[in-house]
């Protein structure tokens, strides 16, 4: 028996079965176009949650396990961040532009103040959502989140020389080839639309290997530690208590930076958003609920 790609990520990584909502490419002048998936809340007046996703991943890639359930309580929206997937290719890779992106897509959708939750590399993107443009942001959930990284002389050297490849990097990512061959992999693979294995599999290879050292070098020159304290809505930090890649100490000390954040600890590592659903989903709709309840008694 022949085995695919498919059939070998099912057989070595369990992920929740669930059905992939579609989305649209969303184009806003300037910045190219994004793809976007809009699920409806139970009612029209639902509060709106934007995710947003980690590093390496794509927007659904990231929060597909989440959303069903978000949706019981949430209207939910996500997109690929620039540079990944089908995300924004003009200009370059830095948190500052992912978070002026997120800002454009909530404006484009007139979305109103959204709470902006997001996860690793997302929540570092959602706090610079906060930082410049806070009248879009009704609340934060942070998820696997930091205050700053190159804490240590390695991760100083690490990062200090991806920053070396960014031009070489942007260069080829923005080239024709470059986007032809990542947002081609999809169709490439034939997908059945109801596999999730190999849509998670083709989602991947969407991603442009081109966006990986710029983005590790921009993560590395986070730094929102002496501002953290100014934040000023809701705020619900979702701590991975098993985590290697952000220790759970780092997540909670932007918990403890934050005034008022609340702290909501899943029993799972760095991949529970995704490989540990059963434990992360429910810990982060909790989080989410936590914020909108606390955004709602803000504004009454």
């Amino acid at each position: 028996m022949i085995l695919t790609p498919g059939d070998l990520l099912r057989r070595a990584v369990p992920m929740p079965d669930t059905e992939i909502p579609p989305g649209t490419l969303l184009t806003l002048p300037g910045r190219g176009s994004t793809y976007v998936t809009d699920v409806a809340g139970p009612t029209p007046d639902s509060p709106t949650v934007v995710l947003l996703h980690a590093f390496a991943c794509t927007g659904m890639l990231c929060w597909f396990p989440s959303v069903a359930a978000l949706s019981e309580h949430f209207r939910v929206v996500t997109f690929d961040q620039r540079w990944f997937g089908q995300g924004f290719t003009e200009g370059d890779f830095t948190l500052q532009d992912c978070a002026h992106d997120v800002a454009a897509v909530v404006n484009a959708l007139e979305l109103g103040p959204v709470i902006v939750a997001g996860f690793s590399m997302g929540s570092l993107v959602a706090q610079r959502v906060w930082r410049q443009h806070p009248g879009v942001v009704a609340g934060l959930v942070l998820g696997a989140t930091s205050d700053r990284f190159a804490n240590t002389r390695s991760e100083r050297v690490f990062h200090g020389g991806l920053q070396l490849s960014m031009a070489a990097a942007r260069t080829l990512n923005q080239s024709r080839i470059a986007r032809t061959a990542g947002r081609g992999a999809a169709a490439a693979l034939d997908l059945e639309p109801d596999d999730v294995y190999r849509w998670a599999l083709a989602e991947f290879r969407s991603i442009s290997p081109w966006a990986l050292g710029p983005a590790i070098a921009a993560i590395g020159r986070h730094h929102s530690t002496p501002w953290l304290r100014e934040i000023d809505v809701p705020t619900a930090v979702v701590v991975t208590a098993h985590d290697r890649v952000i220790s759970p100490s780092r997540q909670e000390q932007v918990a403890a930076l934050v005034p008022g954040a609340t702290v909501h600890v899943v029993e799972g590592g760095h991949a529970s958003v995704v490989l540990q659903a059963d434990k992360f989903v429910p810990v982060f709709v909790e989080a989410c609920l936590t914020t909108a309840q606390r955004t709602r008694k803000a504004v009454s």
